[in-house]
């Protein structure tokens, strides 16, 4: 026996008394498709999460979700603006805190391995591993997120030679090199954790990993 009810069987409850069962707000919803499927894409076996699923685990009808989405190309590409906007916001905190380039390096390769942490679901996103057996311009449309959080690092590392560091004699072919390699430690810690069932933390020893990176 279970030792609490849910939520639903709750509201269900209340209504058998009489009550009027409250109606999810506008949007509500639609954030709650979005949050669900991302807990869905935690599972560690990788499997393809399917609308059938997806409307079972909400408790709601396929027809339900498409009243919120067109499809389920769509509520992928919910969950891509939502990582977008989130990370780009946190890009530009860092920046506006930090005055040097390398500290603005250091806390963008920070922040990318701490939100990966927090949202294994995102990650299989960012990774593109969710993403098979789905609409090819998903797969594009995520590149193009990781392409402009490589341009981030590309312009902290012109900064960073702006103001005399060791790399100042670089030229931009090495900034760019350099942007490259930071992405590709980035993803190299993304995809371990997600091979390792999500065990292996991105950000473990990530200090000595960066400064080791970093060092000029």
């Amino acid at each position: 026996m279970r030792d609490s009810l849910e939520p639903s069987e709750i509201e269900s409850s209340a209504a058998e008394a009489g009550k009027t069962r409250k109606r999810p707000r506008p949007g509500e919803r639609r954030l709650q498709i979005l949050q669900v499927l991302a807990e869905m894409l935690q599972n560690p076996k990788g499997e393809r999460v399917t609308t059938a699923a997806l409307a079972a685990k909400i408790q709601v009808s396929e027809a339900a979700l498409y009243r919120h989405f067109a499809s389920k190309a769509q509520m992928f590409e919910g969950l891509i603006a939502f990582i977008e906007q989130t990370v780009f916001g946190l890009i530009n905190q860092i920046n506006q805190k930090e005055e040097s380039g390398l500290a603005q390096v250091r806390g963008i390769l920070q922040m990318l391995l701490f939100f990966a942490e927090k949202n294994p679901g995102m990650t299989r996103v960012l990774l593109g591993d969710a993403l098979l057996q789905e609409d090819d311009r998903l797969q594009e449309r995520i590149t193009q997120v990781l392409d402009r959080v490589e341009a981030s690092l590309k312009q902290a590392l012109r900064i960073a030679q702006s103001q005399g560091s060791a790399w100042g004699q670089a030229g931009q072919d090495e900034i760019s090199i350099r942007a490259a390699m930071l992405m590709s430690f980035v993803l190299g810690r993304w995809h371990r954790f997600a091979r390792s069932g999500f065990k292996k933390l991105p950000t473990e020893a990530s200090d000595i990993s960066l400064r080791i990176l970093l060092s000029e």
